[in-house]
Parts: C-alpha cells; sequence; structure tokens
C-alpha cells in the first residue's frame, strides 16, 4: 500500500475518533451548563459510548456487503450533521443525544476506516498498515483533549464542536479525492445474516473471545484514568484551564506512536510476547499516575505508560484478530470494538462515581485492581491462545 495512502487512513482514523473523546476534558463545563452534578457528568461519556455500541452492532457490518467508499462518505457527512446537533444543544436531553449520535457515526466512519486499511493492504503488511491506522487513532483522541482544551478556554465548548463539524467536512472532501475503489463484496450476504454472523463468530472463534475480553479490562482501565483526570486538575490545589488539562494529551502521543510497533512484532509472532510486557506496563503504570497532587513530572510519566501499555495491546489484538478471517475485517472489527465499548463505558461512569466517594487515590486504586485483572486473565488463557494465528476453522 502506497504511504500516502496509509497515512490518509491514519489522519481519517484520528480525525472521526476525536469526535467521541472531546467531551472529557470539558465534563465540567457541560456539567456546569446543563445542571449536572460531579457524580453524574460520567453519564455524558457514558451515552456517547452507548451510540457506539449501537454502531458496531448494525453500522460497521455493513463494510462487509456495501461499497465501502460510498458507505464511508456518507457516514462523514452524517457526523457534521450529528456535530451540528452538540453545538446547538438547548437542554441536557438534546446533549445526550447529540452525543449519543457523535458516538454512533463517530465511531463507525473510524472502524470502518480501519477494516477498509486492513482488507486493502496484503497479508504480510496488515500489522504494520493497522497499526499505523490505529496509531492515527490514539493520536487523534488524545489530541481531541488538547484541541478541545484550548478551543473550550478561547469560545466555549461549543466552538469545539462546531470546530470539529468543519474539520469533517474538509475531511470528506479528502476522502471523496483519494480514497480507491473496493465495491462492493463478490458474495453479498443478507443483512440479517450478515448481524447473525457475528453471534457466530463471538461464539465461536477464541483468538476473538480471548482478545476481546483482554481489550475490555484495558479499554476499562484507560477509562477510568481519562475520564476522572479532569476533575482533579480543574480544582485546587492545581485549578488548571481546559487549556492546559487537555494539553496533558500531549503527553500520551509519544506512548501512542511507540505503540504502533506492536503491529510490525504481531506480524512476526511476537503478540503474546507484546502483550503480556504492555499488561505488566499497564499495571505499573497507576503508581505515579497516583502521585497527582505532589508532581505532574511523575503524573507525566505515568500517563506515557498507560498509554504506551494501553495502545500496545489494542494494536497487537487488532493484528491478531484480523488474521483468523481476512473476508469478515468489518464484522471482526465490530464484534471486538463491542468489547471497548462496554470497557469504556462502564469505566467512565465508575470513574467519577468512584471520584466523589473516594476521591484519586480510590480512582487510581480502582485502575490498578482492572488493570492487574486483565494481566490475570491473560495468564491464564495463554494455552488456548498460541502467539502466531492458526489458520480459520470456520466459513463466515
Amino acid at each position: 500500500m502506497p504511504r500516502a495512502l496509509v497515512m490518509l487512513f491514519a489522519c481519517a482514523c484520528g480525525l472521526s475518533v476525536a469526535n467521541v473523546y472531546y467531551a472529557q476534558p470539558l465534563l465540567d463545563a457541560l456539567g456546569v451548563d446543563f445542571g449536572i452534578g460531579r457524580g453524574a457528568v460520567g453519564g455524558i461519556i457514558t451515552a456517547t459510548q452507548a451510540g457506539c455500541a449501537f454502531a458496531l452492532v448494525f453500522l460497521v457490518p455493513l463494510g462487509d456487503r456495501l461499497d465501502r467508499r460510498r458507505l464511508m462518505l456518507g457516514q462523514a457527512i452524517a457526523l457534521c450533521a450529528a456535530l451540528a446537533v452538540v453545538t446547538t444543544a438547548s437542554s441536557a436531553a438534546w446533549l445526550l443525544a447529540g452525543m449519543a449520535a457523535v458516538g454512533l457515526l463517530g465511531t463507525a466512519m473510524t472502524q470502518g476506516l480501519i477494516a477498509y486499511a486492513a482488507t486493502a493492504a496484503a497479508a504480510a503488511e496488515r500489522g504494520r498498515v493497522v497499526g499505523t491506522a490505529q496509531g492515527g487513532v490514539v493520536i487523534g483522541l488524545l489530541m481531541a483533549r488538547v484541541l478541545a482544551g484550548a478551543i473550550a478556554d478561547l469560545g466555549g465548548w461549543r466552538a469545539v464542536y462546531f470546530t470539529s463539524a468543519v474539520l469533517m467536512l474538509l475531511l470528506t472532501g479528502a476522502l471523496w479525492r483519494a480514497l480507491p475503489q473496493q465495491g462492493p463484496p463478490s458474495q453479498r450476504l443478507p443483512y440479517l445474516q450478515l448481524l447473525s454472523s457475528m453471534f457466530t463468530l463471538l461464539a465461536t472463534e477464541r483468538v476473538l473471545q480471548i482478545r476481546g475480553v483482554i481489550a475490555m479490562l484495558m479499554f476499562a482501565a484507560f477509562s477510568i484514568f481519562w475520564s476522572a483526570l479532569v476533575l482533579p486538575l480543574s480544582a485546587p490545589p492545581h485549578a488548571f484551564s481546559h487549556t492546559v488539562i487537555g494539553a496533558f494529551g500531549l503527553v500520551g502521543v509519544a506512548g501512542a506512536l511507540a505503540a504502533a510497533r506492536a503491529g510490525h512484532w504481531a506480524d512476526r509472532g511476537l503478540g503474546q510476547w507484546t502483550t503480556g510486557v504492555a499488561l505488566i506496563l499497564l499495571l505499573a503504570s497507576w503508581l505515579p499516575l497516583a502521585f497527582i497532587a505532589q508532581s505532574l513530572r511523575v503524573l507525566a510519566i505515568g500517563i506515557v505508560a498507560l498509554d504506551l501499555g494501553g495502545q500496545a495491546i489494542h494494536v497487537t489484538n487488532q493484528s491478531m484478530i484480523f488474521n483468523t478471517h481476512p473476508q469478515a475485517h468489518s464484522r471482526l472489527v465490530s464484534c471486538y470494538m463491542l468489547f471497548y465499548t462496554i470497557g469504556s463505558g462502564v469505566g467512565a461512569i465508575a470513574s467519577t462515581t468512584m471520584y466523589a466517594s473516594a476521591g484519586w487515590l480510590g480512582v487510581c486504586l480502582l485502575g490498578a485492581g482492572i488493570s492487574l485483572l486483565a494481566l490475570v486473565f491473560w495468564g491464564l488463557t495463554l494455552r488456548y491462545m498460541p502467539g502466531r494465528i492458526r489458520k480459520p476453522r470456520l466459513t463466515i
């Protein structure tokens, strides 16, 4: 695959997924504007994740049935409309509805692009291409916090979503000009059969099951940290602005860039080794993260470790799963990301609830406990999950 096309996929994934994460550094401002308490403000993220779940079940699988190019362009236009709803929301109900729509379309487009890239890539380079695209996703979600914080301080939180709508319109034009034609699959399953085949994959594909549970626990830990971070940083003694809080996302970019290499290691059959090291790093990251009140430098070290470990796991998971059924990439990414959505949604609401009752130390203990559970689960399933992916056992 030409490098320019790989980078287009990465940039498009980053801009699309950013829409799902703009709200995280803005939760305090959204709570004040719409009268939502600190214990319940995490529900805004949960509403977004509910939209993500709907997209993964009903929209993303369409990539295995329809022309992916037309599908991506249509979803990009619809996402612009959803961003307009959030920008003009006049009540908490409209805000939650708009956030759910942004989660729906932002997720559908992001995961559709990853499946698009995986299908367009040759088998020998699939891990590298998916790793680069996933690196774009991670950079997008981290930079979303930086962009959201800076724009919110200049023009309020509504300006964040207006700016995003403009960026998505520009991206739509770039995709229209550059996305390769793939056309619909040669064997087009009826829509209901397409959806039912996802249950077959979830019920029978061991690689998907094991890597999905690891992803669910990892993303729960990831969401626990990023959803609650704005609360201690916006309160005394720090009392940082949204720009400064969002800038903490820049710290994680180094980890995200390093994690993209995990796809190359998975191509070489080192997925299990990479997973074990990444899970240990994820668990260890919570110790420096607990020192948020004592040292921001130590906090930054923890953020790099958290993002590096989490994203290395994510890239490795996708690289291994995509090798099981090449003809079902859209459905595989849908099934896999359902685990992600559950973990992220539960992690967000659990994080803000824990912060309201036990403070930042309670949040860190919760995140460390979930990370330890992921490491234990990986160890217990090693004998069921070989380092190299075996040939597909089913025809889906």
